[in-house]
C-alpha cells in the first residue's frame, strides 16, 4: 500500500471550504505532507487557477513532485521561508494560505523517522532529514537543565526535572541512540499516566517540538501569511497541540484588534478603523463521524481568519 493511501488528511472538507475558494485564485499549502488538501483545492480550481506547495519533507517533496498539473508547483521548504518562495515565484499576493501542523500519517508510521514509540528504531525526529542533528545526537549534549525546561515547557510533563535526571544519568553508561530506550527509560521513571497513553508521550512530542523549532517556525511564518495574503484571503491554520493553538488564537486577535480610539470621538461606523484581519467563526474540531476513521484528529483545532485591510 502507498504511503498516499495510507495517509488520513485531517479536517480534510472543513479546510479547505474555509479557504473559499476562488477557481482562478492563488493559493499556498505550506505542509503539503502527502497532499491531502491540495487535492482538493486542484479540484476547486479552473485553469488559470494556481497552487504553490511547500514542505521540508524529502519524502513529501518527492510525493509532490510525481503530479503533473500544470496549475501545481512543489517547493522543498519549511514555510518559514514563506516569503522568499513567492519571490522566487514573482507571486506578490495570494487568496489563501494553509498550515496543517505537526506530523504526518507517514511520518509517524515510518519507524526510521523514529518520531513515534512504537517501533524500536533510530531515535531521529527530523522533519528535514536532510540537515540538522538527530534527536540521539542532541540527547548526548544538552545539559541537564535545558533538557528539563523542553520536557517541561513543551511537552507540559510534570515530570520533566526527573526524566532529565534519567536521560543523563543512562547517558553516561550508554548512549541513548533508539526509540525503545528513550521509551523504557521515562517508563520507568513515569509512574502514574493517563488510561491508555504512553508514558512517553510528552516527552517524545517536547523534543520533536524543540528539535524542529516548531513553536518559533510558527511564530515567524504568520506575520508572512498576512502581508502576503490579498483583501479578502483567509488563513487557515491547523494545529494539533495546545501551545500552537494558542499562539494561533493570540496572533490571529491581535491582527483583529487595532488602536482604540479615545471614548465620545464623534465618528461615523464606516470610518472606525479596522484591524489588519477578522475571524471567521469559531475553532472548529474534527467531527465524531471523522474520529472514528482517523482517531489521531482528535487533537486537531482550526482558526480561520480572512485578510480585511486594503492590501
Amino acid at each position: 500500500m502507498s504511503e498516499e493511501l495510507i495517509h488520513t488528511t485531517v479536517l480534510l472538507s472543513e479546510a479547505v471550504d474555509a479557504l473559499a475558494i476562488k477557481p482562478d485564485g492563488i493559493y499556498v499549502d505550506c505542509t503539503f505532507g502527502r497532499g491531502g488538501h491540495s487535492a482538493l483545492i486542484l479540484q476547486r480550481l479552473n485553469q488559470s487557477g494556481r497552487l504553490i506547495a511547500l514542505d521540508k519533507d524529502m519524502a513529501a517533496v518527492a510525493c509532490g513532485r510525481q503530479w503533473k498539473d500544470a496549475r501545481f508547483h512543489m517547493m522543498h521548504s519549511g514555510f518559514t521561508r514563506l516569503a522568499d518562495v513567492l519571490g522566487e515565484l514573482n507571486v506578490d499576493r495570494v487568496d489563501g494560505i494553509l498550515l496543517d501542523l505537526g506530523v504526518s500519517s507517514p511520518q509517524l508510521d515510518e519507524a526510521l523517522r523514529g518520531f513515534s514509540f512504537r517501533f524500536d528504531a533510530p531515535l531521529d525526529m527530523r522533519m528535514d532529514t536532510s540537515c540538522g542533528i538527530t534527536a540521539a545526537q542532541w540527547l548526548e549534549i544538552v545539559d541537564e537543565g535545558l533538557l528539563t525546561e523542553v520536557i517541561r515547557d513543551y511537552g507540559e510533563e510534570r515530570f520533566a526535572k526527573q526524566i532529565a535526571r534519567a536521560v543523563v544519568a543512562a547517558r553516561a553508561i550508554q548512549p541513548i541512540e533508539t526509540t525503545r530506550q528513550l521509551v523504557e527509560l521515562v517508563s520507568k521513571t513515569v509512574r502514574t499516566r493517563e488510561a491508555g497513553k504512553n508514558p512517553a508521550t510528552r516527552t517524545f512530542q517536547a523534543i520533536r517540538i524543540y528539535l524542529n523549532q516548531e513553536l518559533e517556525e510558527l511564530e515567524r511564518v504568520l506575520p508572512q501569511c498576512v502581508s502576503h495574503l490579498k483583501t479578502g484571503g483567509r488563513l487557515v491554520v491547523i494545529s494539533f497541540h495546545s501551545l500552537e493553538d494558542r499562539m494561533v488564537k493570540h496572533f490571529m486577535r491581535d491582527m483583529v484588534e487595532v488602536d482604540k480610539l479615545p471614548r465620545n470621538v464623534p465618528i461615523r461606523a464606516s470610518e472606525v478603523p479596522l484591524g489588519k484581519m477578522k475571524l471567521i467563526g469559531r475553532a472548529v474540531r474534527a467531527t465524531e463521524a471523522e474520529l472514528q476513521v482517523n482517531p489521531r484528529a482528535r487533537s486537531a483545532m482550526m482558526r480561520v481568519a480572512e485578510r480585511s485591510d486594503v492590501a
